[in-house]
């Protein structure tokens, strides 16, 4: 696999992968019973930003492994996929 097309796989592997990361550990501010004044209570209390970002690095890197595990080194095919 090429340079810019794996990293534009990457990328959306990365993306798809924050979304599942994002909710998990998440507290809201109702769940927790301290809701500051002017602020929704279902607004998180804490975002844990860099945390989130290592996870969902983490994952996104096993995914794509196994992403170009499959296509790069096997040489197998969309159609391969297919029974």
């Amino acid at each position: 696999m090429r340079l810019l097309p794996s990293l534009a796989i990457y990328f959306v592997i990365w993306w798809l992968c924050l979304f599942v990361v994002l909710p998990f550990g998440a507290n809201s501010q109702h769940e927790t019973g301290d809701v500051t004044p002017g602020t929704d209570a279902s607004a998180p209390v804490r975002l844990y930003v860099l945390r989130r970002i290592v996870a969902t690095s983490a994952l996104a890197a096993i995914i794509f492994g196994c992403v170009y595990l499959y296509f790069g080194v096997y040489g197998k095919t969309l159609e391969d996929l297919i029974w």
